[in-house]
């Protein structure tokens, strides 16, 4: 169907964000027959990476490239309307929502957001000058770079403790730099590090520099590692966690906390009214696919019952 300039496809649930919380509330969606858009700069999101994934059920192991794309076959097989364009903006009109893109705008009866996380960054001298020249942060596109060197990953969660185990594949040698006392991945996770020869956790300590020529050669560290402050590397991976993406929907009245993450309930609604959220742009305290796929569904689901309800069916 063409589009005339001006005119707007008016959808029942539109999903802004394609990871696998949107794709997940877009199988539910289609399956209650409801009219459904997903806009998403990238269908994937974060994860669509070939990290390992060992603990979502069904799959003994995959990778998130993987899941994603079978995710993405399962919805796409019914037909919810998916568009890779970017939503710039969000306004409820009267109990509609207007969401513009930079292509086109769409009217939908219920917004579903669903626009993950971008990852944190350190703010330290060198980070900004050595992206894409030594500081990286994703192991699995750049690791190959690093073959036969020496590396650090900088954080403590199941990411970073993750990106040094898939390191180990391609560098020499891989330090862990975390400034607290312990790192704070899966149990299990942190039993594979520890068993790894070429991995070292380096705690209690903070990157507070950066520093090379036309590549990074060496960061400065906020304490004495092996009698220096300063750690020749060849490359750094920073994994040190995600800002939740809720700027998008601030204007609609939608209650962040603290830490900017979309505040829900149980059944996934927001303070505002048609309205919902689900996966890590929540405030849901714990950030797995597992969880993001359940809060999508049920985000859905608690759409068409409010729908519904309105409709007096």
């Amino acid at each position: 169907m063409l589009v005339k300039e001006g005119m707007k496809m008016e959808y029942d649930i539109i999903i802004i964000g394609g990871g696998v919380a949107g794709l997940a509330a877009a199988i539910q969606s289609r399956r209650l027959n409801l009219k459904t858009l997903v806009l998403a700069k990238e269908i994937g999101g974060l994860i669509n990476l070939p990290h390992p994934v060992e603990n979502y059920p069904g799959f003994k192991k995959t990778t998130g490239m993987e899941l994603v794309k079978n995710i993405r076959e399962h919805a796409e097989s019914l037909k919810p309307e998916i568009k890779e364009e970017t939503a710039v903006s969000c306004e409820n009109k009267k109990g509609s929502f207007a969401v513009k893109t930079e292509k086109s705008e769409y009217s939908g009866k219920a917004l579903i957001i669903a626009t993950g996380s971008d990852r944190r960054k350190l703010g330290i001298p060198g980070e900004k000058e050595y992206a894409g020249k030594g500081v990286s942060y994703c192991a699995s596109c750049d690791g190959p770079l690093f073959k036969n060197k020496t590396v650090a990953v900088i954080g403590g969660n199941d990411s970073a403790a993750k990106e040094a185990l898939l390191m180990t594949e391609y560098a020499k040698k891989v330090y862990i730099i975390y400034r607290g006392e312990k790192i704070r991945a899966e149990p299990m996770i942190v039993e594979q590090v520890e068993k790894n020869k070429k991995i070292e956790i380096i705690t209690n300590t903070n990157v507070v520099e950066i520093k090379g020529a036309a590549f990074l050669k060496s960061v400065i560290l906020d304490r004495e590692f092996n009698k220096s402050k300063e750690m020749k590397l060849d490359g750094v991976f920073v994994e040190i966690g995600q800002i939740p993406s809720s700027v998008l929907v601030e204007k609609l009245g939608v209650k962040l906390n603290a830490a900017k993450e979309v505040m829900v309930d149980k059944e996934s609604k927001t303070s505002a009214e048609g309205v919902y959220a689900a996966g890590d742009v929540t405030d849901n305290g714990w950030k797995q696919i597992v969880v993001a796929v359940s809060q999508g569904s049920f985000a859905a689901f608690s759409a068409y019952k409010v729908l519904k309800a309105k409709e007096g069916k």
